[in-house]
């Protein structure tokens, strides 16, 4: 891949049942975004080893940054460690900086049991845990993180900040949309399809909706949100064609701020 490119795992069988709700997505984009940075995939996981384990595998042979939310407890039904080692092939060990962090703690009494949030994969480095010492690691362009938000998320940043800094704003990237009326995404296909043809560079979105009619005949209008993101001079030139399109097609639109 030409630009670095950044995923989340987040894992937990109380996020797919229900039981919380996730909010470790909205603010992985969120920090992401404010570094010039993007999620490029996030992926939900239950508590299953061999599933874990196997998506591991696949997210290590590639080239992205993968930060994975939770399952690096101590209790049973926390597996991401364990996980981790298999899909690399390695063993896990004490690491002696999460264990000299854990042994500086005030009033913790170290068990076998406690120990074992200090077992890391072989080659793991240590994330320092500034909320209450017990450290997370990264192996592998892998930052495994804890399930808690008041953890993970400043673990999260430090590492950004100082694994990634050199990749911080290096894509200078803007986005326009305009809201279409009336028409349906069948009418605009093409129109999109040459777009991304004249300018293989830009992203676009097309969000449809259905909104009341405003003459209170409990009929619905149609509405498209079309936007394109790249470089300023590609949008520029993109959105132009847009709305040279959609005027020939007999719709009106309006810009979108």
């Amino acid at each position: 891949m030409s630009q670095q490119a950044f995923a989340a795992l987040i894992i937990g069988d109380e996020i797919l049942s229900g039981k919380r709700q996730d909010k470790h997505l909205a603010k992985a984009i969120e920090l992401l975004k404010a570094r010039g940075l993007a999620l490029s995939w996030a992926r939900y996981l239950g508590d299953d080893p061999a599933l874990i384990t196997a998506t591991l595998k696949e997210s290590f042979a590639t080239d992205f940054v993968v930060f994975s939310f939770g399952g690096i407890g101590a209790t049973p039904d926390d597996h991401t460690r364990q996980c981790a080692a298999a899909a690399l092939g390695v063993a896990l060990h004490i690491h002696p900086e999460a264990e000299a962090e854990m042994r500086a703690k005030e009033n913790f009494e170290i068990t076998p049991t406690r120990l074992r949030m200090a077992e890391f994969p072989l080659g793991s480095r240590v994330i320092p845990n500034p909320y209450n010492r017990i450290a997370a690691f990264s192996v592998h362009q892998h930052h495994f993180l804890p399930g808690f938000p008041e953890m993970a998320w400043p673990m999260m940043e430090w590492v950004l900040d100082r694994e990634y800094s050199h990749c911080f704003h290096r894509v200078r990237e803007v986005e326009q949309s305009i809201v279409i009326h009336d028409a349906g995404e069948s009418h605009l296909i093409s129109a999109m399809e040459r777009i991304l043809a004249n300018h293989p560079g830009l992203r676009l979105s097309s969000l449809p909706q259905h909104i009341p009619n405003v003459d209170g005949n409990g009929g619905v209008g149609r509405l498209i949100e079309f936007s394109l993101k790249g470089d300023a001079a590609s949008v520029e030139v993109g959105m132009a064609e847009m709305k040279t399109n959609v005027h020939s097609l007999g719709f009106r639109f309006e810009v979108k701020s």
